[in-house]
């Protein structure tokens, strides 16, 4: 009590108080900073997209290959990736096909092949290394089946499997862009499978 007394009697003192006792009960009240979450996990800069030299590196080595591709009739990258997958899971699918790709044609023996290639392996290595932490949410069923069909349907092609698959690497960046960034989606990634 006498060192309230006190305290009161000089304005510093008072001062001093406020700051030492009262100020960390107005604080402890404020929100705190959010935790991070499996969605947050599942995300990527947008900046990781906007950089020209990777994309133009990306576009044009896709469209050096795709000129090689003699099969018009099949896909594999596109949105049959997407049936029956939520939305919430579409990043981490993404994950997972750039994985696949990375390691079963990238880093084969075509990497000597084309202008570009260690670039953007390095670059889709770099995505999937930020996005380790990402997970599917729910049942794994139908990421599974779907990566499957694409994995089966590039073994069947042989070798012009791997063909397409780098050619359609401008494809598979935009669906990355779409599916692991807050940006608004585009044209067909509204629609929920």
């Amino acid at each position: 009590m006498a060192c309230l007394q006190t305290l009161s009697k000089s304005f510093p003192g008072w001062v001093l108080f406020c700051c030492c006792c009262c100020l960390p009960l107005f604080t402890s009240s404020l929100p705190l900073k959010r935790a991070s979450t499996a969605h947050d996990a599942c995300r990527l800069r947008k900046i990781n997209f906007q950089q020209p030299y990777i994309r133009n590196r990306t576009y044009t080595l896709a469209k050096t290959v795709h000129a090689s591709d003699k099969d018009t009739d099949n896909r594999l990258i596109g949105q049959q990736l997407f049936v029956n997958i939520r939305e919430n899971n579409r990043c981490y699918l993404m994950k997972r096909v750039v994985e696949l790709i990375v390691k079963d044609v990238l880093l084969t023996e075509v990497k000597n092949q084309y202008p570009y290639v260690e670039e953007v392996t390095q670059f889709l290595a770099s995505l999937t290394s930020e996005l380790s932490s990402c997970q599917f949410s729910g049942k794994r069923e139908h990421i599974e089946r779907n990566l499957a069909r694409m994995k089966n349907k590039m073994e069947q092609l042989g070798e012009n499997g791997k063909i397409k698959a780098i050619g359609e690497l401008d494809l598979l960046f935009d669906y990355m862009e779409n599916a692991c960034t807050d940006a608004p989606k585009k044209g067909g990634n509204k629609k929920k499978n």
